[in-house]
C-alpha cells in the first residue's frame, strides 16, 4: 500500500487551531503569530499569506486588513497596491519555483466558489506541466509534493530580497 505524506493537514484533522470569527481577521490582529500562520509579508493595507490547504506547492494569496465581502468596497489605493504585489508575486513564483504558469483569481461569494466569502482574498497559484494526475478526479485527493514550510520559506525569502531592494 502506497502512503501520501501530509503532515501540514494534522493540526486540521485533529481540529486543534479553533479560531473564533473570520480567521483572516485573526491574522490581521495577531501579527506576533506570523511565522505560525505562515504569513510572508504584511504590509500596511495587506498581507499574503500561504494557503493552508494549497493547490500546488508555492500558493499563496494576497489578503486586505479591512474586512470586507465586497472588492468593490475596497479602498481604490489598497487594491491598487495589492495588484503591484500580485505582479511582483507572479513574477516571484515564475523565477523562483520555476512555475510554467500561473493562476490567478478571487472567488467572491460563497456562490463563485469561495471558502472563505466573508473576507476577499486573491490567490496565485503556481503551474506546471501535468501538474494534474488522476488522483485528484478518482480519489478527491491532492498529492503536495515537496515540504509546505520549506516552500513558505523560500517565498518568504524571495519576498525579503525584493522589499530590500525596493
Amino acid at each position: 500500500m502506497e502512503h501520501l505524506y501530509a503532515p501540514w493537514r494534522d493540526e486540521y484533522v485533529r481540529n486543534e487551531q479553533k479560531i473564533e470569527g473570520c480567521v483572516f481577521c485573526h491574522i490581521v490582529n495577531n501579527p506576533e503569530d506570523d511565522e505560525k500562520n505562515h504569513v510572508v509579508l504584511r504590509k500596511k493595507d495587506f498581507f499574503i499569506v500561504m494557503n493552508k490547504y494549497p493547490y500546488t506547492p508555492g500558493h499563496f494569496m494576497i489578503i486586505p486588513s479591512l474586512h470586507t465581502d465586497k472588492l468593490e468596497d475596497l479602498p481604490e489605493d489598497t487594491w491598487l497596491e495589492m495588484s503591484k504585489f500580485a505582479k511582483i508575486g507572479v513574477k516571484l513564483l515564475k523565477n523562483g519555483l520555476n512555475a510554467k504558469g500561473v493562476n490567478l483569481g478571487m472567488n467572491l461569494g460563497e456562490v463563485a466558489g469561495a471558502g472563505i466569502a466573508e473576507h476577499i482574498h486573491l490567490h496565485l497559484v503556481p503551474r506546471w506541466n501535468r501538474d494534474t494526475n488522476f488522483i485528484t478526479s478518482i480519489a478527491n485527493t491532492r498529492v503536495y509534493s515537496t515540504d509546505f514550510d520549506r516552500i513558505y520559506q523560500k517565498i518568504k525569502s524571495l519576498f525579503e530580497k525584493i522589499e530590500k531592494g525596493s
